[in-house]
C-alpha cells in the first residue's frame, strides 16, 4: 500500500517548538498569533481547558492538539499544577499548509488510546522531565514524531469527518489522493483517477465529492497551487515549477494561480515577503 502521508509530510513538514516542558501551575493562557498552532502533552494532574464557549475537563494523560491558532486557556491546581510539555507547532505554508486546514479545530486524546506511541512518549516525558544536555531539540523532534502518530490515529479510526484526511482514510479514495500527492504534474482526468481507485467513474466523482467536498479536479488544483506557493516562498522561478507540478508554461500556471487565489504570483510573494519580519 502507498504511505498515504509520505507526500504530504514531504512537502508540508510541521516543526515543533517547545515553550513549556513541566510543571503548569494555575491559570495559563495561550494567545493566538494569527500563524501557529499548539501541541500539549499532559503527563499528570487535572486540566481544565477552555477555548471559546468550550470546554474540556482532562482528568487522565492526554494530548490536545489545537491545529490552527486558537486562543486557550489552562486551568490546574495553583501549587501542584499539572505536569505538561507544549510546543508551537511552525507549518510549512502557514495556516494554509493542507494538514493544519484538514484538521479538527480541537483533538483530545488519551495517551493510551494514541496506538503505538508507548516508546516515544516514554522518552518524551522522560526528556521533558530531566536536565540534559540537548534536551528541548530532543523534545521537538519527538514532538514532530508524535504528530504524524496523531495524523495516522485519526485516519485509521475514522475521527475525521470530510476533507483530505478523510479521503486518506477511505480505502478506495486514497489510492487516488496519494497518486495525485506523488505525481502531480501528471494528466490526471476522472477517468485515470477513478481507475487508481478501482471505482466506475460515476461512483469515484461522487464518493471523492461527498468524502473530500470538492470535485477531483478541484481537489487536484488546491494541490497544485499549493506547492506552486510553496515554491514561491522558497525562490525558486515559476517557469521550473510550471512544469513540475502540471502547467505546459509560467503563463498557464500564472492565469490558475491568480484564478485560485485572486492574486498573480508575483503580487502573492510580494505579500508574504512583507509580511515576514525583519
Amino acid at each position: 500500500m502507498a504511505d498515504r502521508l509520505a507526500a504530504l509530510i514531504t512537502h508540508f513538514p510541521v516543526a515543533a517548538r517547545v515553550f513549556n516542558a513541566g510543571p503548569l501551575c494555575g491559570i495559563n493562557t495561550v494567545e493566538e498569533d494569527g500563524v501557529h498552532g499548539q501541541l500539549h502533552l499532559v503527563r499528570a494532574g487535572p486540566v481544565e481547558v477552555v477555548h471559546g464557549q468550550h470546554s474540556l475537563q482532562v482528568e487522565r494523560p492526554s494530548l490536545l492538539l489545537f491545529p490552527r491558532p486558537l486562543t486557550h486557556r489552562f486551568v490546574t491546581d495553583p501549587t501542584r499544577g499539572a505536569d505538561m510539555v507544549c510546543a508551537h507547532l511552525a507549518y510549512e505554508g502557514g495556516p494554509g499548509n493542507p494538514i493544519a486546514s484538514a484538521l479538527p479545530p480541537v483533538v483530545c486524546l488519551p495517551l493510551d488510546a494514541l496506538g503505538g506511541a508507548e516508546a516515544v512518549l516514554g522518552l518524551l516525558f522522560e526528556e521533558a522531565f530531566a536536565q540534559r544536555c540537548g534536551r528541548i531539540a530532543v523534545l521537538e523532534r519527538l514532538l514532530e514524531v508524535v504528530m504524524i502518530q496523531v495524523l495516522r490515529q485519526l485516519m485509521e479510526t475514522g475521527a475525521v469527518r470530510g476533507g483530505m484526511l478523510s479521503g486518506l482514510a477511505h480505502p478506495r479514495l486514497r489510492r487516488a489522493l496519494v497518486a495525485m500527492h506523488e505525481a502531480p504534474a501528471r494528466e490526471w482526468t476522472l477517468d485515470v483517477l477513478a481507475r487508481q481507485a478501482g471505482m466506475s467513474r460515476s461512483v469515484f466523482a461522487a464518493a471523492f465529492r461527498d468524502t473530500v467536498g470538492r470535485t477531483p479536479g478541484q481537489y487536484l488544483q488546491d494541490w497544485r497551487i499549493g506547492l506552486a506557493q510553496q515554491a514561491l516562498r522558497r525562490g525558486r522561478p515559476l517557469k521550473v515549477v510550471a512544469a513540475e507540478i502540471g502547467y505546459g508554461s509560467e503563463a498557464a500556471l500564472s492565469r490558475a494561480f491568480k484564478a485560485q487565489t485572486g492574486s498573480s504570483p508575483r503580487e502573492w510573494r510580494n505579500g508574504v515577503r512583507a509580511r515576514q519580519p525583519g
